[in-house]
């Protein structure tokens, strides 16, 4: 079915981390982070393809230590996907990984202490052809603005950014973009509306810890979607306490139902009710297990009755309505009976079936 609204991205310079390009006419990037100990190369790497395979474009590295950041360097030359090393404080670190090919520093340049220490990591970033990420969070602001605001408040967060940006601004420094987290979603909201009207470099979007899968996707869902309604946000993290692929897939999701992104199957299913004439939760999600491996766009609809699911079915490339019989319709006509016995087996089949066939006609 096709989208009633276009949504109108707001206009941003694009930058590049490795070969994905973030801003511009870019479509909207998704990452994750690796939550294993980054000096356990194996694990790190590991976790790394199983991100890359969910569809994820970046992932985030955290390198805490000298000692992670020679497991980076191993990390870095092994990896097929672009990262971002993530550090705090230690200005070394950074020269370290910016030397060992990081794809992205994910800095604060005003916790990195001293001027000339900045100074020396923007040069660094400047000789590798690296972008640098600002990532200010609600709960880690500067003493004196917890001071000044008495809480976090998005203008806060908004006058931090502003601190940041303004040392990369003395130092001819460009190459950046912006994540103004919090686990708050107005706070989040708010502070973002307020800087992307303001700059015009790209922004990372998130609703940092935002929490388990379940409540981390609802409150992600809606705050980044207020967000991506309004044209704003350039990268996306969904920030969940699960697994890092869980990420990957619910950031495509809210991509995906805003017609901001297309990858994957886009399953719509009815919720169920007695009218259905075959399980239809089973079927689901027996069949969304099946095509996990799928990155090409098609529609596909599984809808348990006759009210709704002709209409449903017919505006997908692949459709099935619950019947007396069952009936599949494949780019809006009646293309065959199904039995529930073979109704996820003959769904699996049409749907690649249909992707070949558009792949062979390119």
């Amino acid at each position: 079915m096709k989208a009633t609204h276009t949504i109108i991205r707001r206009k941003s310079r694009q930058i590049f981390v490795g070969n994905v390009a973030i801003g511009g006419d870019a479509p909207i990037a998704v990452q994750s982070m690796t939550n294993t100990p980054t000096t356990d190369v194996k694990a790190t790497l590991n976790q790394i393809k199983a991100i890359e395979n969910a569809g994820a474009d970046l992932v985030r590295v955290s390198v805490p230590t000298m000692e992670a950041a020679e497991a980076f360097k191993q990390i870095k030359q092994q990896a097929n996907i672009p990262l971002i090393a993530d550090i705090h404080f230690d200005y070394k670190i950074a020269l370290k990984v910016a030397e060992y090919g990081a794809d992205c520093l994910r800095i604060n340049p005003g916790n990195i202490g001293r001027e000339d220490r900045v100074r020396e990591v923007v040069a660094s970033a400047k000789d590798h052809g690296i972008p640098i990420r600002i990532g200010v969070n609600a709960g880690s602001l500067e003493k004196d603005l917890q001071k000044k605001y008495t809480e976090p408040t998005p203008e806060a967060m908004v006058e931090s950014a502003f601190r940041h940006i303004d040392i990369l601004d003395r130092l001819d420094f460009n190459n950046f973009k912006i994540s103004l987290k919090a686990s708050e979603i107005f706070m989040t909201v708010f502070a973002y509306k307020q800087l992307a009207s303001q700059i015009d470099n790209p922004l990372h979007l998130g609703i940092t810890e935002a929490g388990s899968l379940r409540s981390g996707t609802v409150k992600s869902a809606i705050g980044l979607g207020l967000l991506l309604s309004e044209g704003i946000g350039d990268t996306i993290r969904v920030s969940l306490a699960s697994d890092p692929v869980d990420e990957v897939r619910v950031g495509f999701d809210i991509l995906k139902s805003l017609s901001l992104r297309q990858k994957g199957v886009n399953l719509i299913a009815c919720p169920s009710c007695s009218r259905q004439k075959f399980d239809v939760i089973k079927v689901v999600n027996e069949l969304e297990a099946r095509l996990e491996d799928i990155t090409q766009p098609i529609d596909a609809a599984v809808i348990g009755c006759v009210v709704n699911g002709p209409g449903e079915a017919k505006a997908v490339s692949v459709g099935l309505t619950g019947g007396e019989p069952n009936l599949m319709y494949v780019d809006g006509k009646t293309d065959q009976k199904v039995s529930n016995e073979d109704l996820v087996d003959t769904l699996e089949a049409k749907i690649r079936a249909q992707l070949k066939l558009s792949v062979d006609n390119l």
